[in-house]
Order: C-alpha cells, then sequence, then structure tokens
C-alpha cells in the first residue's frame, strides 16, 4: 500500500507497525520515498515488493538497499524476475563488502 493518504490515516489511528511499499501503486519515486519517510517517522518500518510477473528490471533491489529498508518482499526464487532482484542484492553486498550492514536489525518492535 503505497498510498501516503491511506498511510497517514494508518499512522493517526496506529492500526499497524509497518507498511508494504509497492513501487508500482504510487505515482512517482518521491512519493514512494516520501511514504518510507512517513512510515518511519512514526516508528514503523517499511517492506518494499513488487507485481507478480514483472520485468528483470532490478531497480527494486537497489532502491531498498539505498533507502536502508532492509527488507524486500519478492517471493522465491523461481523465475528470472525474482532472481534478478536477488542477484542485484548479492552484486550490492559484493561492492560494499565489508561496510555492506543489515538495515533491518529490529523488523518488528511491538508498539507499547
Amino acid at each position: 500500500m503505497t498510498n501516503t493518504s491511506l498511510l497517514s490515516r494508518g499512522l493517526e489511528e496506529g492500526v499497524a507497525n509497518s507498511v508494504l511499499i509497492k513501487l508500482n501503486q504510487i505515482g512517482t519515486i518521491s512519493e514512494t520515498v516520501e511514504a518510507v519517510d512517513m512510515a518511519r517517522s512514526a516508528g514503523w518500518t517499511a517492506v518494499v515488493s513488487h507485481r507478480s510477473g514483472e520485468t528483470e528490471d532490478a531497480f527494486l533491489s537497489g532502491f531498498t538497499v539505498g533507502m536502508g529498508m532492509g527488507q524486500i518482499k519478492t517471493g522465491s526464487v523461481c523465475r528470472t524476475d525474482r532472481v534478478c532482484k536477488y542477484n542485484q542484492l548479492l552484486r550490492i553486498q559484493q561492492e560494499l563488502g565489508e561496510t555492506a550492514m543489515f538495515a533491518g536489525g529490529t523488523p518488528f518492535q511491538r508498539r507499547q
């Protein structure tokens, strides 16, 4: 759900502790970044996802790492569109080497 008005409502009502970010369901990357920032400022986590049967483009992997989200929902490695995303994550980790850090140390925290 990458709709900032629905996200705002969810934040106000305190109905969750994480948001599933679907890049294909929002107008721009800037709006997606805004949604991630909104979630984080409320103490929520963000998990990035994609459509089933999408292309082999691996932008989603770089976006996830670049935003420091720590989690990506792309499914098992049974189709090339998914394998490409995982391979890109491996390339990013290889390039970062020892400086690579897992961004999602505490993915789901209980609300008080």
